[in-house]
Parts: structure tokens; sequence; C-alpha cells
């Protein structure tokens, strides 16, 4: 196998495959702005062909049992762990991502996240069997769903592909993914990796645009469709499912409030809210966006805040002190710069706030102060590098701002008071709740959100769950 820029394909029924049109898209490496290779933009037939392999997969794969299963995940990982320079190589020539901690910070997680779901596979759990009537028992079986159609965003896709078709294979079902189609290299890479390990048509991989997302949940072998995206996505796909009563799970946008208080170790907040905020140059939905700053301590805070954010370095991510790469397409650089282009008079951008550099798509670790709850950078994703701070009075109105926004994916509670920290966790809208730090996730934990940030749970036994079917059976004694 190579590290070289190879031509992205499907892969379908075991083999790889070009589309049947003979359609291709480029492919951009978001450093240069220049294509380097291209991908399959797969049409009808295209998806017809991996939906019917996948149909064709679901029934032996169904009925092996949950230790084949296991094996076949557990054998997975290792051989995602041999071809680990490879697989790097694709995912950080597609995201502009830096190797070394992109290996450190995603690579390793992931591995353990696909080795929890090879031991969860042998671990269902239901009722327990009983006599609920006179006469009779009854039981529960947690079946697989059968062909689940599956989209990964660009900003993780190696790691979003693995949190997608984990938890659908080890419960026994088959998988159509269609990975972003500006970050496609790695994901048509591990199926070839997966491909020698499970039996054809188990996991399939069509390329595409979002016309190819559209046939692919509009299409009628689907049990269920899972997404990671933007809310506008995650709608069109739930009132596309909804026509034939598809299942669906969705992980959508976020706007995460970092609540800090009076008590709280600035220090400590100051650096971790840094971290988590422009990691991924803040392409991620759980970015620690929105700092709520208590008004005794907001301008310490900001200082501290500010400092650290001077730090964070952008650029070459070849270069040793570079922080983040470059944001995902000039479509993207557009969208970022756009907040910052249309900010009220009443915000100032303390640090950064342009575009870095004439070629690729580098944006500037960016710090807001003075924003209000109704302003357009606090109430949307910006998804980049964008940190905004807004300050509160008390409690009550740091959990109404906190929670004031249309999404309820992650959120961040900094203080020394325990009392406080449980009252916040109770109140916070939001899937998660981090205390003292913010963006830590572990395979066993589950994570997803609430209102606009979707529904369904990825990682842990309820991640497992979303892709079973719960079946009563009841027998005469």
């Amino acid at each position: 196998m190579t590290t070289e820029p190879r031509r992205v394909r499907n892969y379908i029924d075991g083999k790889y495959r070009d589309a049947e049109d003979g359609r291709t898209m480029e492919v951009v490496d978001p450093v240069t702005g220049r294509p380097y290779t291209t991908a399959p933009l797969s049409g009808p037939a295209d998806v017809d062909a991996a939906m019917a392999a996948a149909a064709a997969a679901f029934p032996a794969w169904r009925d092996a049992t949950p230790a084949e299963r296991q094996l076949a995940l557990l054998k997975i990982a290792d051989a995602f762990e041999a071809h680990a320079d490879e697989l790097l190589a694709a995912e950080c020539r597609d995201t502009g991502k830096p190797l070394e901690m992109t290996r450190q910070e995603e690579l390793a997680p992931v591995l353990e996240q696909l080795r929890f779901f090879a031991g969860a596979a042998r671990m269902l759990e239901g009722k327990a069997a009983g006599e609920y009537m006179a006469g009779l028992t009854s039981f529960v079986r947690r079946e697989p769903i059968g062909v689940c159609a599956q989209v990964t965003p660009w900003n993780y896709p190696f790691m979003m592909a693995v949190w997608k078709f984990a938890p659908a294979l080890a419960a026994g079902n088959t998988v159509v993914l269609k990975p972003s189609d500006t970050t496609p290299a790695s994901t048509a890479l591990i199926a070839g990796l997966m491909g020698e390990i499970l039996p054809p048509g188990v996991f399939n991989v069509v390329c595409g645009d979002r016309d190819t997302g559209r046939l692919m949940v509009e299409h009628p072998t689907p049990a269920m469709v899972s997404l990671t995206g933007s809310v506008r996505a995650g709608t069109e796909v739930a009132a596309s499912a909804s026509t034939d009563l598809k299942r669906v799970h969705l992980e959508l946008g976020g706007k995460a409030p970092c609540v800090v208080f009076e008590d709280a170790d600035l220090a400590a907040a100051a650096e971790g809210i840094r971290d988590a905020g422009f990691f991924n140059a803040g392409q991620d939905c759980t970015a620690a966006t929105r700092v709520l700053v208590h008004e005794s301590v907001h301008d310490a805070f900001v200082e501290a805040l500010t400092e650290a954010v001077r730090e964070v370095r952008t650029g070459d991510p070849t270069a040793p002190d570079c922080s983040y790469g470059p944001l995902n397409s000039a479509a993207h650089l557009e969208k970022v710069s756009g907040f910052i282009e249309r900010l009220p008079a009443h915000a100032t951008v303390v640090t950064g706030g342009h575009r870095v550099g004439d070629e690729g798509f580098f944006y500037a670790p960016t710090l807001v102060t003075g924003c209000r709850q109704d302003d357009e950078i606090v109430q949307r994703e910006v998804f980049g590098p964008v940190v905004t701070v807004q300050k509160f009075t008390d409690e009550a109105e740091a959990v109404a701002h906190a929670n004031g926004v249309e999404y309820g994916l992650a959120s961040s509670v900094w203080t020394r008071d325990h009392a406080r920290a449980m009252r916040m966790s109770k109140a916070l809208d939001f899937g998660c709740v981090w205390l003292n730090t913010h963006l830590a996730l572990v395979g066993e934990m589950p994570h997803g959100g609430f209102k606009k940030s979707g529904y369904g749970k990825d990682l842990s036994a309820y991640g497992l769950e979303d892709y079973t079917r719960v079946k009563h059976v009841m027998t005469a004694l």
C-alpha cells in the first residue's frame, strides 16, 4: 500500500468501483486550495447497487453470532492500526490537520472506540424473561434493524465513519455509507481494509454530493438513516425519511456554552476553553464557542483568555508550532468570515478576525467580546476558530443565556462550588455537561444532543441500542 495520493473510488459488494456513468468530482487540498485527486460523483445506479449488496448480505450478517461480529470488529481495529500511516496521510490530506496531533487525538481514541463496540456486540441487554401473565412466559429479543444508510461529515471523516459503522455492524446491520464530498479519501481507504475481513456487501461506501445523499435517504431499501451534519441537512433527512417511516438518527449542530463563575480557576478555565475552542479550527459541533462569564471576573478572565488565544497558531500543518490547519473549503472560509464582517458595533474583535495567508483556507484564532444574547454570532453556529464572550449577573441569568439557543448538544461549567455544579448540570438543556473541562469523550459514555442538535446517541451502549429494534415474544407454558 502507498501513501501517495490516489483516485478515490466507491466500494460496493467487496470491490472498488467507479461511478456507473463515469462522473467524478474534484477533491481539494485545503492547505493549497487546489484539487489533488478525484472521487466518484455517484448517481442512482451506484446507490441501487450498494443498497442491493447490503440487502443481500444482511441475512447472513444478522445471523452471525455476537462473538463472530466482535472478532470481525477487533480485526478491523487491528487493520486500521497496522495501516495507521496511510490512513493518517489520507485523512490529513483531505482535512489539512496536523498529522501527529491527529494520530494522538483522533486515531488513538477511534481505535479504542471501535474495540469498545466489538465488546458491546456481546452485551445486548433487555428485560428479564418472566411470567407477567399467568400461564405465559414473556421475553425480549433485541434485533438488528436491517440496512443502514449513513452520511458522515467533513470535520472528522475517519472518526465519524467509525462512530457510524461500528455500532451498526456490532448490532448485526449492514451499511451503505456516504462520506462528505470534500473528504472522501480515508473512508474509501478503510472500506478496502474492511473488505478483507467482512463478507462482501456488509460495508459499502458510495461517494458523491448532496444529491447522492438524497438518493440514499429516499431509497426504499434502508430501514434506518443516520446523519452527522448541519441542522439544515438534518431537517431535510428527517422530512424525506418520514415518507416511508425510516428510523432516523441525527447528530447535528451545536453552540456550546462555557459558563465561568466567579469562583472558577480562571487560568485553568482560560486554557481549557482555548484548547476546546480552537481544536480542529473550531470545526467541531461540541467546540467551546460561547463563554458566559460572571461580571465580577469578566475583565480578568478576558485578559487571561486573550493571552491564551494569542498562543494559538495556524498555518502550515507540518510546522511544529501549528495548533490547527485550514478550514474545510473556500465556501466555509467565506461563511466564517461573514460572521465577523457582520458583527454589530457593540462587539469587539480582541484578536484575530481575518484570513491568514493568500493560499489555502486558513483563518486566524478569533476572540470576540461585548456580545449580546440576540447577536447572530451568539445564536448561530460559526463552526470555525471563533469564541465569543458575554457577561452574566447571577446563576439564573447564566442558565437562561446558556439555554437560550436552538442547539442542545454540549456545555461546560467552570466552578469550585460542588452544589452549584450539580444545579447547573441539571438546569443546562444539553446532552453533555462537562464540569471544569470541555471536549473530552470516551467510548463508554453517550454523545448526542437535544433540540435542534438532533436525537439518538453515538458511542456507548446507548449508541449500540439505537441500531437495534425490540421484539416481545410470548409463549404459553
